[in-house]
């Protein structure tokens, strides 16, 4: 029989040693912190995720459970350069080793080339994917090549141009004293 596990209080161990496995489409509203970047009137889509546990051996020989997981999403965002509207996947791909605790996490981690985290008896899988999506966020969307041209200057309607006035370190040239 296969175990059905909750991805919202998912048991890490028992989810590692059965070789577990998630899969899912989530809403992205159901996501707060990353719906907020979605920019409004945009169509909300979802995000998809996949989980498997596994149990690997660490470098002392004992084993440890690991989780590896994905996800993928589309977010609206706000195009720096022309302020419109740019559609952005967003994805991940990321391994996970768990430990005992916090503190041991907090010292593994420094080292490891994975990600170490702690285990929990009621781990929240989603609120990791959220966590991980939200760090792969691009610091600053672009389109490729924006659909509008992006205007560079701002004035005034009454605003004009100044018309070209003499370098005033031109007039310095003539008070020169000339070398003899």
């Amino acid at each position: 029989m296969t175990a059905i596990f909750n991805p919202r209080k998912l048991p890490i161990l028992n989810f590692a040693k059965s070789h577990g496995s998630l899969a899912g489409d989530l809403p992205l509203a159901q996501l707060d912190r990353l719906h907020e970047f979605q920019q409004g009137g945009a169509e909300v889509g979802d995000v998809h995720f996949q989980a498997r546990g596994e149990m690997r051996l660490t470098a002392a020989g004992t084993p440890a459970p690991w989780v590896l997981l994905s996800a993928t999403t589309q977010l609206t965002l706000v195009c720096q350069r022309c302020l419109g509207p740019v559609a952005q996947d967003i994805a991940f791909e990321r391994d996970f080793r768990f430990v005992e605790s916090e503190a041991q996490a907090d010292i593994e981690d420094e080292d490891a080339e994975e990600d170490v985290l702690a285990l929990s008896p009621d781990f929240d899988l989603l609120a990791l994917v959220e966590d991980e999506l939200l760090m792969d966020l691009p610091a600053s969307p672009k389109h490729e090549v924006c659909p509008q041209p992006v205007k560079l200057r701002v004035a005034d309607s009454d605003y004009q141009e100044p018309e070209d006035k003499p370098n005033p370190f031109a007039a310095l040239a003539g008070l020169r004293i000339p070398k003899k």
